[in-house]
């Protein structure tokens, strides 16, 4: 086993985490990942047609149904996400009013917006009092990552462009923004997401000043994600040069190329997104959003496919349990090699 500041903080037995995949669904990965001694993520749902805080609470409930583990949950709360305001009010009061779920739903992180929007909450303060949850954010940049010291929040996770899904104009690597945080804020709590998917990134995580790692196509390429076959057949073939940076909802998104991806070239600043935005037509933008509804449905053509560089590491689609327990048997091999060089 390998113990960290996280591992104790959530009281998992390893420092692995699933990263939040929406809008897809992800609570029979979330399951198989806190059953295997990690912490599963419940993403925030959105395919059309799809309520938020009621994908959310049916979640939960799934979640303390079949297992006394301790899980996370995300909310996306760019001004592009619609039920922010809702969620953020809604889904603490509910989680607050349930014993059970006021003990397992213990990692809370929002991403892709505001750092403040959760704080904010009188339902989630009154929760975050009376119960052990911690509120982490995505901070994608230095500059970021400290809005959320500013805003109180309990942890970041550090993700670097490497990543699949939602990125930053920054572009910075894992590498370097690891390094960056780690002098800047040395004491924060740190779960390290971008380009992680063998246990030697898991020790070079940990040797940087994370406590963990979160994985998604690593996770996306298991027996247990929901993801549709055809999605996950793109990654053992997959190369990291087979993916790139391209227009999402929310900013610059990492996608696998594709025909849907190659006709939404990457904003190269916030303005310039912001101008694409208001240039959309509610016909666009209805079929922007069915392209993540036609790739959960196989779709790996006309759908946005979300994919990180790690894909070139990735050689099979695996059971949960065997993902976890190779890259915590091969991090403390690393940990033990390295450790053998001092003298």
């Amino acid at each position: 086993m390998i113990e960290t500041n996280i591992t104790k903080m959530f009281g998992i037995k390893h420092p692995i985490f699933s990263a939040p995949m929406g809008p897809f669904y992800t609570r029979d990965l979330a399951l198989a990942v806190c059953e295997a001694g990690g912490m599963g993520v419940l993403s925030n749902v959105n395919i059309t047609g799809t309520d938020p805080v009621k994908e959310h609470i049916e979640s939960i409930e799934y979640m303390i149904e079949h297992t006394d583990k301790p899980f996370g949950l995300n909310f996306l709360t760019s001004r592009n996400n619609r039920g922010v305001k809702e969620m953020v009010t809604d889904v603490p009061k509910m989680v607050m009013e349930n014993p059970k779920m006021r003990e397992q739903c213990v990692y809370w992180l929002t991403s892709a917006g505001s750092s403040k929007i959760l704080p904010s909450s009188k339902n989630w303060q009154d929760l975050k009092e009376k119960s052990e949850a911690k509120h982490f954010h995505v901070a994608p940049a230095l500059w970021l990552a400290q809005k959320c010291v500013d805003a109180g929040c309990d942890g970041i996770v550090a993700t670097g462009t490497e990543g699949g899904g939602h990125q930053s104009y920054e572009k910075v690597s894992t590498l370097v923004l690891l390094q960056q945080l780690n002098e800047a804020f040395p004491d924060m709590p740190k779960i390290a997401c971008g380009g992680f998917a063998t246990g030697e990134s898991l020790a070079a995580a940990l040797s940087l000043g994370a406590g963990a790692i979160a994985m998604g196509s690593r996770f996306i390429a298991s027996k247990q994600s929901e993801f549709h076959e055809a999605y996950k057949g793109l990654i053992p073939p997959g190369k990291p040069q087979d993916t790139g940076l391209f227009t999402g909802s929310f900013g610059p998104i990492r996608l696998f190329k594709n025909e849907y991806a190659l006709s939404h070239p990457a904003p190269q600043t916030k303005e310039a997104m912001i101008a694409y935005e208001k240039s959309l037509t509610p016909e666009v933008l209805a079929r922007d959003a069915g392209a993540y509804d036609r790739v959960y449905n196989g779709d790996v053509t006309t759908g946005a496919v979300l994919l990180g560089q790690s894909i070139g590491i990735i050689n099979s689609i695996d059971d949960v349990t065997d993902i976890i327990a190779r890259i915590v048997k091969d991090a403390v091999a690393a940990i033990k090699r390295n450790s053998s060089s001092l003298n």
